[in-house]
């Protein structure tokens, strides 16, 4: 008698950090595997999660087509940067299993495919504060935590044009991120969840890139040390803040808090983040204590930020006792077998 070999789990993979930490790198490394694709940053995974309720019970087949109209059809959610024929896409949601998970799930695959891949996964730092949600949606995700220097963080961000948050909110953003991911990476477990270092990343690839793919399972491929090769088709054009990664690997970043931060933002830096820094293996600058009143603010702004993310937790919370049914991904999704 002849069995069939059961299908290969491809658990999706799942690249987040705080905001500059150099998670777009990470995603092109990854997108450079043979067996990997990761898109370009989507604008779907979270808010649909976030909205659930409204596509209704995705049991029924209209629900379903409303779900895909959504997801493929709004500029906002950046699906006509995955380079994807949205009536396939669309046709594959409606016949597919009846949860939110499977939706989000085939859009993803379905980009894997597209590049003739089998592992899928999306890359987004604001996955960071969001880690619950993406293990509703899919129980089986690994993540991937990119740590980067604090200081070099709110540098950055300090620089971009889209952040209009201020210093102390910069500050306070890299000091959450690090807190909430430490709690699931304990949580987690070395099977789901693997951290590592920018600097690290940058300056010696290979071994932490070996590293990861031991981690996910998946044989060591070269090319993941050259991402500037998937640059150029997987970054969208308009994001000239990524222009970096269409080059070599720059070391030139790591350490550049030093001239890039006032003297005044390093002392606050060192006084609030001064413990997680340290744990995550950078020094600190030794400079003199900052202004009390500066620490203050700063104080007021992280406790926004705590409170404003323990009242989506709380909504959260509410938002299950109405779901219709189930949200999470089919299994069928994270096989190598699966076609919708």
């Amino acid at each position: 008698m002849v069995t069939s070999a059961p299908a290969s789990p491809v658990r999706p993979v799942f690249v987040l950090g705080c905001p500059r930490s150099g998670t777009t790198l990470l995603q092109l490394m990854l997108h450079a595997h043979p067996r990997i694709a990761l898109p370009p940053e989507t604008r779907f995974v979270l808010p649909a999660y976030e909205d659930r309720l409204r596509f209704g019970d995705l049991r029924d087949a209209g629900n379903r087509a409303g779900l895909a109209a959504w997801i493929t059809g709004r500029k906002e959610t950046r699906f006509h940067e995955l380079g994807l024929d949205a009536d396939t896409v669309a046709r594959r949601i409606e016949v597919g299993p009846p949860t939110l998970g499977s939706a989000l799930g085939i859009t993803l695959r379905s980009y894997a495919e597209h590049h003739g891949k089998v592992r899928w996964g999306d890359k987004r730092p604001a996955y960071a504060l969001h880690v619950e949600e993406i293990l509703r949606l899919f129980p089986d995700a690994q993540f991937v935590h990119l740590v980067r220097d604090g200081r070099d963080c709110v540098a950055s961000l300090l620089g971009m044009p889209w952040w209009h948050r201020g210093f102390h909110e910069a500050v306070a953003t890299w000091a959450q991120v690090m807190d909430v991911t430490r709690r699931y990476a304990g949580r987690l477990g070395p099977d789901s969840w693997h951290e590592l270092r920018f600097e690290d990343l940058v300056t010696d690839p290979e071994p932490r890139l070996r590293e990861l793919c031991a981690y996910l399972g998946e044989e060591y491929a070269p090319e993941m040390a050259e991402p500037s090769r998937q640059a150029k088709g997987a970054v969208p054009a308009r994001k000239t803040w990524h222009r970096r990664t269409h080059g070599a690997l720059d070391t030139s970043r790591a350490g550049s808090w030093q001239r890039r931060l006032t003297p005044d933002q390093i002392r606050l830096c060192d006084v609030v983040l001064g413990e997680r820094l340290v744990g995550n293996g950078y020094a600190l600058s030794g400079a003199v204590k900052p202004d009390p009143a500066e620490v203050l603010r700063y104080r007021k702004v992280a406790a926004l930020r705590r409170a404003a993310h323990a009242k989506r937790r709380a909504l959260d919370r509410l938002a299950r006792v109405r779901e219709p049914g189930p949200v999470a991904a089919a299994r069928s999704l994270t096989t190598s077998e699966f076609r919708a």
